[in-house]
């Protein structure tokens, strides 16, 4: 059994080529299902953010995949191209990077969180979907953990960091402050809900977009206000600032919707999704000014964040070598019970003699070898896994396989 993972990412494709690749839940899962049913695949986790696309598998022994020809087919692609784009990792150096991945180390502001979100969605779906293993089952879980722990013990940031607030500390920058502007957020997912929120706690005055189907159903943060989706372009012209963060295929806001419509000069637009939102000539308006999630890269770590990225290394280490462990102990697991169960019966094979010329009850005989069973199990296993605690994978593995030879003699 083998890991293997592609992905592209915001740090080498641009939004337009990560937009697509890109999938929504829905077909994440169908993907994920396809995927399965592939001969060479045990199980497959497909993570699709705004920033990258995932794909992990785990593949049967003596078997190879090309992970990018089985996306391209997924998605109906066919430029080879855009693999000049994608990184492809397999066993350690997979499984490091989604320990990284996790605890915020590899996103496009360092520290932020909204990936481990994003990375315990990934494994639900695929839970779903029935496409995951016991393999990507446990490496996901202990990257999770990885990053709760950098997230709870490493102080990367002030704050909770995520796009928006970038956005604005983009804004501020320039002299674009959020306080009493009127801003309208297009999406209620959970991008738009912690735009919302935030540019709320910045004193902007914020309208939130729902579905008109589910008007009744929906909460949005505290403090705003809501109007149906139909009705955002009766909106736009009392607006300072508009961002737009869904998941849908389809540009929310067009060129031709704002044919005849009066706008604020200057109106900001920022589009948060991938693929994208905003229909990108809207930029080229006169006093329309767009910016996309491309626009808020961190080009460079904070010296102020470099001190920690050692303790978050070791925390990211400290998980992979527990993951490592279990992933050898799960192939050495059966031999060892093998071998348990080989000992057990020679010692009920040798003490069955002396129990025959040992006067009692049939009763008291039976459990008697039931007690003497367990307790030689148990010993047997104390034996074999101090073993394991105390001598090197190598060393470990040669006393298993001269344990194996006593009995097959």
């Amino acid at each position: 059994m083998s890991i293997s993972m592609i992905g592209v990412d915001h740090s080498k494709a641009p939004l337009d080529i990560r937009a697509l690749f890109a999938f929504s839940r829905k077909n994440a899962g169908d993907a994920m299902e396809k995927l399965k049913e592939r001969p060479e695949i045990q199980g497959c986790i497909l993570l699709s953010t705004c920033n990258r696309l995932e794909v992990w598998v785990s593949l049967r022994d003596q078997t190879e995949i090309s992970l990018y020809d089985c996306l391209c087919e997924l998605k109906g692609i066919q430029d080879k191209s855009y693999e000049k784009y994608f990184v492809k990792r397999t066993d350690k150096e997979a499984a490091e990077h989604l320990f990284y991945l996790a605890g915020g180390l590899k996103s496009q502001i360092l520290g932020e969180d909204q990936i481990l979100t994003q990375i315990k969605d990934a494994l639900n779906l695929a839970r779903e979907h029935f496409t995951t293993d016991s393999v990507l089952e446990v490496l996901f879980r202990m990257a999770v953990t990885a990053g709760k722990k950098i997230k709870t013990e490493v102080p990367f940031a002030h704050g909770n960091p995520s796009v928006i607030h970038q956005a604005i500390e983009f804004l501020e920058e320039r002299n674009v402050s959020v306080r009493d502007k009127v801003c309208l957020v297009i999406g209620n997912g959970e991008m738009g809900k912690v735009a919302a929120q935030t540019l709320k706690e910045c004193g902007a005055d914020v309208t939130v977009t729902v579905r008109q189907y589910r008007s009744g159903m929906v909460n949005i943060p505290v403090g705003c206000k809501r109007m149906n989706y139909g009705d955002r372009m009766q909106q736009i012209p009392h607006c300072d600032l508009v961002v737009s963060a869904t998941a849908s295929p389809n540009f929310t806001l067009r060129e031709e919707l704002f044919e005849g419509v009066s706008v604020k000069d200057p109106l900001i637009l920022i589009d948060l999704a991938v693929p994208r939102d905003i229909e990108p000539s809207l930029g080229e308006h006169p006093g329309i000014t767009l910016y996309d999630m491309d626009t808020f890269r961190m080009e460079e770590t904070p010296k102020e964040l470099e001190e920690h990225l050692e303790a978050a290394g070791a925390i990211v280490r400290a998980q992979m070598d527990e993951f490592y462990l279990w992933l050898d102990g799960r192939d050495v697991i059966p031999r060892i019970q093998e071998i348990k169960e080989e000992a057990v019966h020679d010692l009920n094979l040798r003490i069955a003699k002396i129990l025959k010329k040992t006067p009692m009850e049939g009763a008291d005989r039976q459990r008697l070898e039931q007690a003497v069973e367990t307790a030689a199990g148990k010993v047997v296993n104390k034996l074999i896994f101090g073993l394991r605690q105390n001598l090197d994978e190598e060393a470990f593995l040669d006393c298993v396989a001269g344990l194996e030879r006593i009995y097959e003699e």
